[in-house]
């Protein structure tokens, strides 16, 4: 796979996987004021937000991709590890923090006396999954401004020779 096949791919998965992570976060304060009963409707909308796994694994394997593939472009490299590092991240939050609660509340249909303690580690650690989202987002577009600089530059250094 060449840099920027590999490049668009990953802006693609990673901002498919930003838009779910920052409507988690900017519910939050909703949401947490939200009693009992009202709490349990709410989360009933996520119902096949799972399909978004495909999302998350085009994140993860297309920016482990333009990682590997840029590797020896220093302007890219470091962007594109930061940003895989990222996504990893948020997936090692999701199955740490928010996939547990997901099992003891049975996908939010039953809510245990402990709710409120797993409605804030639910909620927070979405909000947190959101922020290392965001980070891979905006390393990536750094990555794409640096190799862009750098293919500019370097078209200079060829014409400059010529007096152009």
């Amino acid at each position: 796979m060449n840099t920027r096949i590999a490049h668009f791919l990953s802006l693609l998965f990673v901002a498919l996987a930003l838009g779910p992570s920052l409507a988690h976060l900017l519910e939050l304060p909703a949401k947490m004021g939200l009693d009992r009963s009202e709490y349990l409707t709410v989360q009933q909308i996520y119902r096949g937000w799972a399909l978004l796994g495909i999302v998350v694994l085009g994140a993860l394997l297309s920016t482990l991709a333009l990682a590997l593939v840029s590797r020896k472009d220093r302007r890219v490299a470091p962007w594109a590890v930061l940003s895989l590092l990222c996504v990893v991240g948020a997936q090692v939050v999701f199955w740490s923090f928010t996939f547990p609660v997901n099992q003891e509340t049975q996908n939010w249909t039953v809510l245990p006396s402990n709710w409120p303690h797993l409605r804030a580690q639910w909620e927070y650690s979405h909000a947190a999954g959101a922020g290392l989202n965001l980070i891979a987002y905006v390393a990536l577009v750094i990555a794409a401004l640096a190799r862009s600089r750098g293919a500019s530059s370097n078209m200079r250094e060829a014409h400059a020779p010529l007096g152009l």
